[in-house]
């Protein structure tokens, strides 16, 4: 048994965005996840990487008699993820009073974008929406107006990583209690949660709302992004004083205005400065001169790029399974290494009835 949370067994009812990467999650740290799906498509794609290390089941919830073996899976589990609309599950008659009637432990994770109450709850959106009203969304992008980013504040980070937290969370009190419950996990509220550093800032005055006009958003020359001479990019952000003193060093600048590093009114001068500066070497030139320092550089890499990077071949960051190249399960535990991410595949229900056990042998038979 590998990952820390091996011997757990998830149900996952299908969805999209934020409920898979929390099943791809809880099955990359070791937990059993069987994802329900209504009927069988077309082959698993080994592009599928959300689904991978994760048991493939076809039921139709809206047909009785595989309402009836899904209850029965359910038995055997300790968690149940639940992407659907307020209400939709309890329509089928597999809400969480009939689901924890029949398995008390059960941890009931609901996934929703504005949560399963409130004047929004039944109304549908997206990320887009969900950090927007999160507060979010306003302070990303240039100052002429907001501009959405990928779908990783809201699906992802307040999504996803939300519920898998969440969900290992109710699953440690289950085994504690032998108590399960229901987790009404909302994008907004992820999203709100990881906004809470700027916040705080913005209650002591160290935040404007106005974009571009702040140090983390884009309004400092020292931190940001700068085109070089082969049209790529790299970024630099050295906060700290002395990485700051440091990179004027490495680049040669000697001009005076660089002098007072949170002049906030010679921002806008000083990042054209910058700009012009970066725009002499190619990206691979300024990786020589700057990479492995503490001027707190980085190249701007694609997607096709990253996993080619020296530090991520270094520490693994990347694997490839049935020939796709994905990020690999993190992070890296000293005691329960986390196992090779497999590709999904279908299985019979009938085999998952009973839950294995996950008892020492010598203890069995004791």
């Amino acid at each position: 048994m590998e990952g820390p949370l091996s011997g757990l067994r998830i149900v996952a009812l299908g969805g999209l965005g934020p409920a898979p990467l929390a099943s791809m999650l809880l099955a990359d740290h070791g937990a059993e996840v069987i994802r329900i799906e209504r009927k069988l498509g077309t082959e698993l794609s080994n592009g599928d990487t959300m689904l991978r290390s994760q048991k493939m089941v076809v039921l139709d919830l809206k047909q009785p008699d595989d309402v009836m073996k899904f209850k029965e899976l359910i038995k055997t589990a300790d968690g149940l993820i639940d992407p659907y609309r307020p209400g939709a599950a309890e329509r089928l008659g597999i809400g969480p009073d009939v689901l924890l009637a029949d398995n008390p432990r059960l941890v009931f994770g609901r996934m929703t974008g504005w949560g399963q109450t409130g004047p929004m709850a039944s109304c549908a959106g997206h990320d887009i929406n969900y950090i927007s009203l999160s507060g979010a969304l306003a302070a990303i992008g240039p100052k002429e107006r907001p501009i959405p980013p990928l779908p990783l504040v809201g699906d992802m980070g307040g999504g996803g990583m939300f519920l898998a937290f969440s969900m290992t969370a109710a699953l440690l009190h289950a085994q504690r209690t032998g108590q399960g419950q229901v987790i009404d996990c909302a994008m907004t509220e992820g999203a709100g949660l990881l906004m809470t550093a700027f916040y705080e800032l913005y209650a002591t005055g160290g935040w404007e709302l106005d974009r571009e006009a702040n140090f983390l958003d884009g309004g400092a020359h020292y931190y940001n992004t700068y085109k070089t001479a082969d049209d790529q990019f790299v970024s630099i952000g050295p906060l700290e004083p002395q990485f700051y003193t440091l990179l004027l060093d490495k680049l040669g600048l000697t001009d005076p205005d660089f002098d007072n590093q949170q002049d906030h009114k010679g921002w806008p001068r000083l990042k054209s400065k910058m700009a012009d500066l970066f725009l002499t070497r190619t990206r691979s030139e300024w990786c020589e001169l700057l990479e492995m320092t503490d001027v707190c550089f980085a190249p701007v890499l694609s997607m096709s790029e990253a996993p080619d990077h020296a530090h991520a071949v270094a520490r693994g960051s990347f694997v490839t399974v049935d020939g796709v190249v994905q990020p690999a399960p993190a992070p890296h535990y000293s005691g329960t290494a986390l196992a090779p991410p497999r590709s999904p595949k279908y299985v019979d229900i009938e085999t998952l009835l009973v839950k294995p056990s996950t008892e020492p042998e010598s203890s069995a038979r004791a």
